[in-house]
């Protein structure tokens, strides 16, 4: 197995460890400044999160540039993706820190391209990530931080980023699915 390929497993590795820390209450006094008030459950599962999100980018230079791309992590790298967001999406709803609507919004349209990419895969063509897709990722990994800071650092200057990000990640999601399915409608056979 390539050092890209690991890097990807050590990202789908990662999933439970940030579930474990956000769902499993370990009795630790929480960080409290005036209003705000955060745990380390939290605090280590955002730096966990953003190590495995942050693998999501090197797993695919590696393999570009040492010239190692497989067939498994063509498999591997979109799977490890969308297991790391669907995860702590879940996560978030079940803190109620994150509408559920939102999360089924996201999960569905991943679904979705998913779908598009296996039929696409079928015609003997690949759907390439697109710049929407690109900045989707982006804002998600973004919202999914500040959810998991519980604002920080703007519940300080009372800016509710957290639900401006929850409804950007929502409305980037749905446009970027929205782009797949237009730019590769001869896909689809109606």
């Amino acid at each position: 197995m390539n050092l890209a390929n690991r890097i990807t497993l050590a990202r789908i590795f990662l999933v439970p460890i940030i579930m474990f820390f956000l769902l499993v209450n370990l009795d630790f006094e929480p960080i409290v400044v005036g209003d705000f008030t955060i745990t380390y459950n939290q605090i280590i599962a955002t730096l966990i999160f953003i190590i495995a999100a942050s693998t999501d980018g090197l797993d695919g230079y590696i393999a570009r540039k040492r010239k190692m791309v497989s067939n498994l992590g063509k498999l591997l790298d979109p799977l490890a993706d969308k297991l790391l967001i669907a995860a702590v999406l879940i996560s978030l709803v079940d803190m109620a820190k994150l509408d559920a609507w939102i999360a089924v919004v996201i999960i569905s349209r991943e679904f979705a391209v998913t779908g598009l990419r296996q039929i696409a895969l079928l015609e003997g063509t690949v759907v390439a990530a697109s710049k929407w897709g690109k900045w989707k990722t982006a804002i998600q990994i973004t919202a999914i931080i500040v959810l998991l800071l519980n604002n920080f650092p703007f519940t300080f200057i009372d800016v509710p980023f957290d639900l401006i990000a929850s409804w950007a990640m929502a409305l980037i999601t749905i446009y970027s699915g929205i782009d797949y399915f237009v730019k590769n409608k001869q896909l689809l056979n109606f």
